[in-house]
């Protein structure tokens, strides 16, 4: 794909446009979605995703998988696929 934005200044999103993306966005996140994987898909900046899911009143995910407890010794145990 060619990046036709180069070198253009981003355009502003405001009001129903931004409502819109709003949306979509978080019917992405919350589906699975990362926000970096929204935030590349969208063409706008991570900061922009997580900003406009906050905004939207998404309770986002915590960061990584476990890495303490009960959860990391379960994915400590699970088998390796090679």
């Amino acid at each position: 794909m060619v990046d036709t934005t180069a070198g253009q200044k981003s355009v502003r999103v405001t009001g129903k446009d931004r409502a819109g993306l709003a949306k979509q966005l978080r019917t992405g996140y919350e589906k699975g979605a990362s926000i970096r994987a929204l935030a590349e898909t969208s063409g706008k900046s991570y900061g922009f995703v997580h900003r406009l899911l906050s905004e939207s009143g998404v309770s986002l995910r915590a960061r990584g998988g476990p890495t303490r407890g009960a959860g990391a010794a379960t994915a400590a145990k699970s088998p390796r696929s090679a």
